[in-house]
């Protein structure tokens, strides 16, 4: 499973790799943690995706709006923007929620332990602003044999950058 840093201060830097001006991936660089208060979080987000990123929650299957999704791009926290997965990763895992097997980079995503209605689950969050994202599980596809299990309402897309674009 991915390394779990829940335990890092959600304060400080964290490491992460963004997006540049013209849509490529950057390399990984210290940025500020983006806290919010409850307050700003609401006005912010929609009802669900509120729900679903700061509450906790979970979207019900073949709803979302990214679990059929095919065109390439990157998918990005609704929170603060951070892309987390790209489409180069994306599978059909049949479970009716956006899959990956990989997020773009390691330490885009934490980890935590996941105790809730009985089961022992790893939930992944934004490493920046800490939404709750879904859940990862050891039954996906090689070459990581990882299965991160998204909510759509915990995304935004944006459109891979034409070939050639700078």
């Amino acid at each position: 499973m991915a390394p779990s840093r829940a335990g890092a201060p959600r304060n400080g830097p964290v490491l992460v790799a963004d997006l540049g001006p013209g849509g490529r991936l950057l390399p990984p660089a210290p940025q500020p943690r983006i806290v919010r208060s409850d307050a700003e979080w609401r006005a912010l987000l929609t009802e669900e995706q509120y729900r679903i990123t700061r509450g906790k929650g979970t979207e019900r299957a073949f709803c979302g709006l990214f679990h059929a999704r095919k065109e390439p791009g990157f998918y990005l926290c609704v929170g603060c923007g951070l892309p987390l997965f790209s489409s180069e990763a994306k599978f059909d895992s049949g479970t009716g929620w956006p899959s990956f097997f990989a997020p773009v980079f390691e330490g885009n995503v934490e980890t935590a332990e996941d105790l809730s209605f009985g089961m022992i689950r790893t939930e992944i969050l934004c490493a920046r602003c800490g939404a709750h994202l879904g859940h990862v599980f050891p039954d996906g596809p090689p070459p990581t044999g990882l299965r991160y299990c998204l909510n759509s309402a915990a995304l935004t897309f944006r459109p891979a950058p034409p070939e050639g674009a700078k």
